[in-house]
């Protein structure tokens, strides 16, 4: 393997020697102002910062030759404006439970599954819904069950030629804890989603404000503290809503919760600030922190972790003359740079193979086959985030993704756990 690797402008480079073999190079020395005085196609991608960052925006428009804005946003506030108003965005990148909103608001379209270079590259857990034989499919809106079109125009597991989202980035969320104040813990063994609720805790937790997400960090550590079992945790009833977050009212109440965080910088200010000792966490977060000294441990929870899985979807409202670099810049994040990208702040992509090039063995080693690093490992910060000896919380990939217990899902009772959700905030 390779390291420092650049992925290479296929379609400039063919462009080229397509010119060369015309003979038209030489027309185009005198008059290359002339020829190239041309519009750049404009994409507006709409999304979280998980993904939508500024440096994966600057590869993408110099390997692509095509102009990106990137609007970032919280999870909830982005998934309303993208229901509402399909023009708003050309490309929207978000998880896996904003496509039934999506697809049932007519804002996004199917994609032609012919026009994904690397489909058949993509490993099975969102073709399957299983990365190993004896993985858990975990509850909620399991990426599979929602992944192709079927012939009626609902979404379902049998495949098809049409898909309502690109695979790609994806990972297990769960809480982080600075192992100076919460005595640390052995995954899978005792780590818990109770600590977020122990009266130990008091005062110094924090949790995600998403809607979608949180409150399934807050369900299994409320299952976990036996307060209540649920039926179902992917489709919570509105009595165990209720039973629910009466208890985390109640628990407000006495300021068990320092705060609610809505971005992974904030998350980290959360953390760094000595604000909370315990939350929710994205994985960015915990490589930043363990980036600036702050010993952070990502759980690897006894219950199972949360999964999520990124979800690239097309427009409804696109003009055709941007259907093709939509589709390049769709098929650019599976070409192996950016998922090589990503896997540094401990994330995965669909193909990962394909990305395994791009990182040194070390790098591959740590993130993907849970082994211990050889020597200190940066992050995209330029950052020492890993340090020789470390082993990442949980495992290997494999191991990790065989241990979800639900996913981000948009349930049944979604809009009655809207209204309770904030009831809770605001309480």
């Amino acid at each position: 393997m390779t390291n420092n690797s650049k992925p290479l402008d296929n379609t400039k480079r063919k462009t080229l020697k397509t010119l060369a073999k015309s003979g038209a190079t030489a027309m185009l020395i005198g008059k290359a102002p002339y020829v190239f005085a041309r519009t750049k196609t404009v994409l507006k991608v709409l999304g979280t910062h998980v993904t939508l960052q500024e440096e994966l925006r600057k590869q993408a428009m110099q390997d692509l030759g095509i102009d990106l804005i990137f609007e970032a946003g919280g999870s909830a506030s982005i998934l309303q404006k993208a229901s509402v108003d399909p023009t708003s965005f050309d490309v929207y990148e978000q998880w896996s439970n904003s496509i039934n909103v999506l697809w049932a608001s007519g804002s996004i379209q199917a994609i032609d599954k012919k026009r994904l270079t690397y489909w058949d590259e993509i490993n099975s857990l969102t073709k399957t819904g299983k990365i190993t034989d004896n993985a858990k499919f975990g509850a909620g809106d399991a990426p599979y069950k929602i992944l192709h079109v079927q012939d009626n125009g609902q979404l379902g597991t049998e495949h098809t030629d049409k898909v309502s989202f690109l695979p790609y980035v994806h990972n297990v969320d769960s809480f982080g804890y600075n192992t100076e104040k919460v005595a640390k813990g052995i995954p899978y063994k005792t780590e818990s989603w109770g600590w977020l609720l122990d009266q130990k805790n008091r005062g110094k937790v924090g949790i995600v404000n998403a809607p979608t997400i949180g409150i399934f960090d807050l369900a299994l550590a409320t299952q976990a503290q036996g307060v209540l079992t649920f039926d179902n945790i992917g489709a919570m009833s509105k009595r165990e809503l209720d039973i629910m977050f009466d208890y985390l009212i109640e628990l407000k109440h006495k300021n068990h919760f320092s705060g609610f965080w809505t971005s992974v910088p904030e998350s980290v200010d959360f953390m760094r600030s000595n604000r909370v000792h315990i939350e929710s966490m994205f994985s960015p977060a915990v490589s930043a922190l363990n980036g600036q000294n702050v010993p952070v441990t990502f759980a690897a929870p006894k219950e199972g972790y949360r999964g999520w899985h990124g979800v690239m979807c097309l427009s409804s409202a696109i003009s055709n003359s941007k259907k093709d670099a939509a589709y390049d810049y769709m098929n650019w994040w599976l070409s192996g740079w950016p998922g090589a990208f990503i896997a540094k702040q401990g994330y995965y992509i669909s193909n990962p193979k394909r990305s395994a090039k791009y990182l040194n063995q070390a790098e591959w080693d740590y993130w993907y086959r849970g082994l211990a690093a050889s020597h200190d490992l940066q992050g995209t910060d330029g950052k020492i985030s890993v340090r020789k000896g470390n082993i990442r919380s949980g495992g290997s990939y494999e191991t990790r993704f065989s241990n979800v217990a639900v996913w981000n899902t948009v349930m049944p009772t979604y809009d009655y756990s809207l209204q309770k959700w904030y009831e809770f905030i605001s309480s």
